[in-house]
């Protein structure tokens, strides 16, 4: 009686495993907007760009490089969780979009975040590699410098 019941949840859960398979979220690479906004904007170095490009815009932008097993549900649906999760926090295809108050607050959680290796994600690291502690370095110099910027610009502007 036992082995009859988990047959059947097999065959139930293969059918579901099957079914979801049919459940396409839509690819975050909409070609609309980029980061050339952002990167014009804040320009990082090259290195730090490199560092942007490998390591946040997946979940942070409209250009989604997706791995092969996003083809994959339940990987697909989770995949597009993370990016939509991530776009809300911090969209950088958005930037032009911010406020001067806005972007300095997305660079002061964005500081906060990797300072606290809270980013990436452990789960986009584990596949994709984790930035190194030098990276992890550069990237705060530059989010910091950048901020600067933008914390100026509103004392200017408050004036």
């Amino acid at each position: 009686m036992i082995k009859k019941g988990v047959k059947i949840l097999l065959v139930l859960g293969l059918a579901a495993l099957v079914a979801i398979q049919f459940i396409r979220p839509e690819k975050n690479n909409d070609g609309y907007k980029s980061v050339a906004a952002f990167e014009a904007e804040t320009k990082p170095s090259e290195q730090v760009a490199s560092i942007l490009k490998e390591s946040c815009y997946d979940c942070h932008s409209n250009q989604t490089r997706y791995p092969w097993y996003a083809e994959l549900a339940p990987f697909s649906l989770w995949l597009n969780d993370h990016i939509i999760d991530g776009k809300k926090h911090f969209n950088v295809s958005a930037w032009s979009e911010y406020t001067v108050k806005k972007k300095e607050h997305k660079l002061e959680e964005l500081v906060e975040m990797v300072e606290n290796e809270e980013m990436p994600l452990r789960s986009y690291a584990f596949v994709h590699g984790n930035i190194s502690e030098d990276d992890r370095k550069l990237l705060l110099q530059w989010a910091g410098l950048v901020r600067l910027q933008y914390k100026h610009q509103l004392e200017v502007s408050s004036r």
